[in-house]
């Protein structure tokens, strides 16, 4: 279990930074004016300069990358009941994507951004948390319906 959480961690570091860039172009997009933002104006500050910040941001979207990747591993813990195993990965997650947060900037310095992100990280991993349960509970029901079918046929 260990070594594959560490093989995950591994393709995780990239992919998570391929998402953070991806994240960095939607917001860009979303909140800019027609410029790049790869990342706040207060990491940049930070930071010294923006360089130094995209060199962080890029860092530490690797780092989240290999949490949310190594940490997958508690999905074949099939001992765990559903909830443990949704709960430790929520709490892993939790443990490294809001102080990755904070540091970078991505949230308001304060107890109310703290707890405007949390909210939202935890809205936004319900909602995948759901798709995800439905994606398995739909496989799942063409699996079994396959194995009924060549028991039929016998």
């Amino acid at each position: 279990m260990k070594k594959k959480a560490f093989l995950r961690g591994l393709l995780g570091f990239p992919l998570g930074i391929a998402i953070g860039h991806v994240i960095s172009v939607i917001c860009s997009l979303w909140f800019g004016d027609g410029t790049f933002q790869p990342c706040t104006s207060e990491l940049i500050a930070l930071a010294g300069n923006e360089v130094n910040a995209i060199i962080l941001q890029t860092f530490f979207c690797g780092i989240v990358g290999t949490g949310f990747a190594a940490s997958s591993v508690v999905w074949e813990k099939e001992t765990w009941s559903i909830a443990k195993q949704t709960g430790s990965y929520f709490l892993i997650n939790s443990l490294i994507m809001l102080p990755v947060a904070y540091f970078l900037q991505w949230m308001e310095h304060s107890l109310k951004g703290f707890l405007i992100y949390f909210g939202l990280f935890t809205f936004y991993f319900g909602i995948m948390w759901v798709i995800q349960y439905f994606i398995w509970k739909h496989t799942l029901k063409k699996m079994n319906k396959r194995l009924s079918d060549m028991i039929n046929d016998k």
